[in-house]
């Protein structure tokens, strides 16, 4: 979809009534992702500008799916039936100082709320890349940032609302749900339709950001602990050519007497001289400051500004994650594809990511390492190299990100999700009739 489309659809969602498909009345290009790989398989897209819409909605239509910002690259979030928006409801519902909470509407979005908490005196533990990403959308999936003690974000959700399948709003907790809450908080839109969460703050803090270049293959091998400990949060950027991690970038907490000089030489790695994109050849405009000026959390953690074109735009992405244990050995095993790999590539990125204890989480119960891969969007080369690289990292029980590309069958996918099983059985209880489930949830949460 056009930007200028976008902005008619964006102000359409605010102006009309509930029960009518917005599509229809905009325009006949078809809904695509934000990244145009993905068509959508109606146009019947309703909105819904408060939850007592989206129960009605949700009482109406016996088939329905909620559709985010829309930067998931395959068909988690598709309905051949009825797509529903919540666009209108983005806002700040409550922020509690004493407990350090801040209630939000599901598809606020992180660009958003992040300059709110920051006024406040608050901030949020970890980002993702973009900060253009709603936030119930990023939690469903287990989307995340960086860090070895940052769990993803959806790991700061205390609570959610969520609209099951026969209407009714339900409300869950860490504080009073257990094992029921970790089972729901990463969802893949399975259970029904969040209208708001609580979120986890902390007191608010400065940064800094330093990036280095040519960081030796081979350092990882000795050193893989160290250097993605060396900051709050660092990601690596490699082509997997000629042995090297191209770009090193250290996201560092400003903490009070701690001297904020680099180091000229990080591992074999050499300090940048001037701002860079993880996409060399790109410029680094859109990208957020480096060169160790100081600036806000959400000012520095996401590798991309806000108010500028989130990453290149027309793209492919694909990421699996494999216990942080195994991370030297999984790097070595994708390098040894760099000549498949290589041709369809814009970049690869590296983070670390803590365990925690959500179900569906790719982190379920194991420090990880992901293997990020930003392919040039050409799906019908991307799809013979993906095989590859999952055989390679079988020997790890890797698991793809659940919003980006795989071809992992399902059987396999699924084994490598102990708590697969109660998830069902949670999705039976929140909706016994599968109005929220998709062709990509019967693919791969229930097919063989």
């Amino acid at each position: 979809m056009k930007k200028r489309t976008f902005l008619k659809l964006s102000s359409s969602l605010l102006a009309t009534p509930v029960m009518t498909p917005l599509m229809n009345l905009i325009t006949n290009e078809k809904l695509k992702n934000w990244a145009g790989n993905f068509q959508y398989s109606t146009d019947r897209l309703y909105a819904a500008k408060s939850t007592a819409q989206v129960q009605e909605l949700v009482k109406k239509y016996s088939k329905l799916k909620v559709l985010g910002t829309r930067h998931c690259f395959n068909s988690i979030a598709d309905s051949k039936d009825n797509l529903l928006s919540l666009g209108a409801m983005d806002k700040v519902i409550a922020l509690d100082s004493k407990a350090r909470t801040v209630t939000v509407d599901a598809t606020m979005k992180y660009g958003q709320l992040a300059p709110y908490l920051d006024q406040k005196g608050f901030a949020l533990h970890n980002l993702a890349s973009l900060p253009h990403i709603s936030i119930a959308g990023a939690c469903a999936t287990a989307t995340h940032g960086s860090g070895v003690k940052n769990g993803n974000l959806s790991t700061a959700v205390a609570a959610m609302d969520i609209v099951t399948a026969t209407g009714e709003l339900r409300t869950l907790s860490r504080a009073k749900d257990g094992d029921q809450f970790k089972g729901a908080v990463v969802h893949l839109g399975a259970l029904g339709v969040v209208t708001n969460v609580t979120l986890d703050i902390e007191p608010t803090f400065q940064m800094r950001q330093y990036v280095y270049e040519n960081l030796p293959m081979a350092q990882l091998k000795d050193h893989f602990e160290a250097i993605v400990s060396g900051a709050y949060s660092v990601s690596l950027f490699t082509d997997w050519q000629r042995g090297r991690i191209n770009e090193v970038w250290l996201k560092e907490r400003i903490e009070p007497g701690v001297s904020g000089e680099p180091k000229p030489d990080y591992y074999g790695a050499t300090l940048a001289t001037k701002n860079l994109h993880p996409i060399p050849e790109l410029s680094a405009i859109n990208c957020t400051e480096q060169m160790g000026v100081a600036g806000p959390w959400f000012e520095r953690m996401p590798h991309f500004r806000m108010g500028f074109t989130p990453s290149s735009g027309q793209e492919l992405q694909t990421e699996y994650f494999v216990p942080r244990r195994n991370a030297v050995e999984a790097i070595l095993a994708i390098e040894r594809l760099q000549s498949f790999i290589s041709p369809h590539l814009m970049t690869s990125e590296l983070r670390t990511i803590d365990g925690d204890d959500l179900w569906m989480s790719p982190c379920y119960q194991q420090p990880s390492l992901a293997i990020h891969f930003t392919w040039k969007q050409d799906w019908a080369s991307v799809r013979k190299v993906l095989p590859l690289i999952e055989k390679e990292l079988a020997p790890f029980r890797a698991r793809p990100h659940w919003g980006k590309l795989f071809t992992m069958a399902p059987a396999q996918l699924q084994e490598r999700y102990e708590k697969l099983p109660a998830f069902k059985q949670l999705v039976q209880s929140f909706d016994p009739t599968g109005k929220f489930r998709n062709a990509f949830l019967a693919t791969n949460l229930y097919g063989s």
